[in-house]
């Protein structure tokens, strides 16, 4: 199950970026109203990808590197940057999303651009983690955070 709820997160999370690439695609056309309605889209999409990441944390746990050894270490580095970017790109988001929802467009125009490329990257980088979890690699231990904290 733990297995299933990290491909819905995947697809939570590649499917918000693909809608939102499309927003941007349509305001850089001045269709403000269809800009509009796949932002929110991509943005209801980034907030089930996180429900969803923290439920499967929460019941099933973080599953660990299962590859090789040489290959643990830069896949800790290049997991950390993945986290600070994802909670880079959330902070932005909720920025992004207020700034629109105040009608402060030209805040939002300033800051969107920014909040985009980094989800953009943020989905990427997701990606391959989770290509090096379960699909590259063998899958490492899934361990419930419950059971982590009282060491077993």
């Amino acid at each position: 199950m733990a297995v299933a709820m990290a491909y819905v997160n995947e697809a939570f999370i590649l499917s918000s970026a693909i809608v939102m690439a499309f927003g941007w695609y349509f305001i850089r056309r001045r269709n403000v109203e269809v800009h509009r309605r796949l932002m929110l889209i991509g943005s209801t999409l980034a907030a089930l990808f996180f429900i969803t990441y923290v439920l499967k944390t929460v019941i099933f746990g973080d599953t660990t590197f299962g590859g090789p050894k040489m290959w643990q270490t830069p896949y800790q580095v290049f997991l950390q940057a993945h986290s600070i970017l994802a909670t880079v790109a959330a902070i932005l988001g909720i920025i992004t999303l207020t700034f629109a929802f105040k009608s402060r467009f030209g805040s939002h125009r300033k800051i969107g651009p920014w909040t985009t490329s980094t989800w953009f990257v943020t989905a990427v980088t997701g990606f391959l983690v989770f290509l090096m979890l379960y699909i590259v690699f063998p899958q490492g231990e899934t361990t419930n955070m419950f059971r982590a904290w009282l060491g077993h």
